[in-house]
């Protein structure tokens, strides 16, 4: 069963296609390093799936559905460039706040259980404001993965993060994926993306070049990719 089912979808920015007729298709259960070059068009595609933005052609399915539908929208959990959090709330607020949001059945348990997860119980009565860049991103990351969506989609997920929250993040998504939900991550970090993708999809000048499964090349050679399938320079 398809998970993520991206049909033809184009953004136009002014008269800029930033995506060209990209085709997607992420089974059930499976975990996508969506890759790509700078302006290729990752960060947009991966906020069109999670429906913070709208294809200006083209349409996405969430299990079938709408991924505009607010069944497909609560489904899906989204990490990305920005940290997604309020400054004037306190890092267990800020998680009760978006569990309320997601209709979590047991907002403050879910959110200790969530801080515990990144290491921030401790901090929990910190102001969001007052973390480092670092702890920021980890509050960011147990969002995400507060209300268990079945379908997680990270932009550049490892960025910013030391040693040990990557440690943190990895062991997340394995237990995300044992537990059956499905992974679209885009990321520069290419050697930690393989440890954990089954499927790999390249995004090339807004469009899909090449899609299929890891390869054990690319677990040991992290431009194996790029020279097999992308476009010859």
């Amino acid at each position: 069963m398809l998970a993520v089912a991206a049909d033809r979808v184009w953004k136009f920015f002014g008269d800029y296609p930033a995506l060209r007729g990209a085709d997607l298709s992420v089974e059930a259960g499976s975990c996508l390093a969506l890759l790509g070059r700078n302006g290729a068009g990752k960060t947009t595609l991966l906020r069109i799936l999670a429906n913070l933005s709208r294809p200006t052609k083209g349409e996405v399915k969430i299990f079938g559905d709408d991924s505009r539908g607010a069944e497909a929208r609560r489904k899906v959990g989204y990490l990305g460039h920005g940290i997604g959090v309020y400054d004037d709330l306190s890092a267990l607020e800020n998680l009760i706040l978006f569990g309320e949001l997601a209709g979590v059945e047991s907002p403050v348990r879910s959110a200790m259980e969530a801080l515990e997860r990144v290491g921030l119980a401790k901090v929990k009565d910190g102001m969001a404001r007052e973390f480092s860049r670092g702890m920021r991103q980890r509050l960011a990351v147990a969002r995400a993965f507060l209300h268990k969506p079945e379908i997680l989609l990270l932009d550049e997920p490892f960025t910013s993060l030391d040693d040990k929250a990557i440690a943190v993040l990895q062991s997340l998504l394995q237990d995300a994926l044992a537990g059956g939900a499905t992974i679209v991550m885009s990321t520069h970090q290419i050697r930690e993306a393989m440890e954990l993708a089954t499927n790999v999809a390249l995004l090339e000048r807004g469009q899909i070049v090449h899609a299929g499964l890891r390869e054990p090349e690319m677990l040991t050679d992290p431009g194996w990719l790029y020279r097999t399938y992308g476009a010859q320079s």
